[in-house]
């Protein structure tokens, strides 16, 4: 397979998702692209969460699909299936498709591979700051500025509250760490950000970090 570019994918293009649900060897099965950064987290076993920056697909994805492709209609590599949103019948329940795939972005699976290989482990790009996971919506909620980190040199505070990422709205602290995630090494990016007790908004400017 080629690997197409996750990045360019809009939300309505048709995709196929290619795998052995529940054991069916080489099914293939097609949707349209319902999402695109969208952040999920999926935990096992009561485990530890992984978050990710998810492609949303329509596309059926059972258990068996994780890893399998997700793939243009030019069978260029875009995705790789990861995880589905579901209505379990309960503890003992299997969960299945219900419409709500996702998964990980070709872009952001073929760094970390390359990563894999050559280092034998994944870093990922960050701002420096800790973030407040509560539920809150109107934006991510600094808490801590780490001294010396990207976000320090640009001038962010404790009690800024990020709004955008470039172009992209910021509702969340996981929508926050997502959007760092899925950004380059070295990549300058432009924040959008509020205060509690402001109603106006600044932009600034960050660097990330080199890998």
């Amino acid at each position: 397979l080629e690997f197409g570019n996750s990045k360019s994918l809009q939300v309505g293009q048709e995709v196929v998702a290619v795998g052995s649900p529940l054991g069916l060897n080489a099914t293939v099965t097609s949707g349209i692209v319902s999402a695109v950064n969208r952040p999920v987290r999926a935990s096992q076993g009561g485990g530890q969460s992984s978050l990710i920056d998810a492609i949303q697909t329509d596309a059926a994805v059972n258990p068996g699909n994780s890893g399998g492709p997700l793939v243009d209609m030019s069978g260029n590599l875009v995705g790789m299936n990861s995880m589905i949103a579901s209505l379990s019948a309960g503890t003992s329940g299997e969960a299945g498709s219900i419409g709500l795939g996702f998964a990980i972005p070709s872009n952001f699976a073929q760094r970390m591979a390359q990563q894999l290989i050559d280092n034998g482990a994944v870093v990922h790009p960050m701002l420096g700051v800790q973030v407040d996971g509560r539920d809150i919506t109107d934006g991510a909620h600094v808490v801590s500025v780490e001294p010396g980190s990207a976000g320090a040199e640009a001038g962010l505070e404790e009690g800024d509250i990020i709004t955008r990422v470039n172009d992209r709205p910021i509702e969340d602290a996981d929508s926050l760490i997502a959007s760092i995630r899925g950004e380059e090494f070295g990549n300058k990016i432009t924040l959008e950000v509020t205060r509690e007790d402001d109603d106006s908004s600044r932009e600034v400017e960050v660097t990330l970090p080199a890998e």
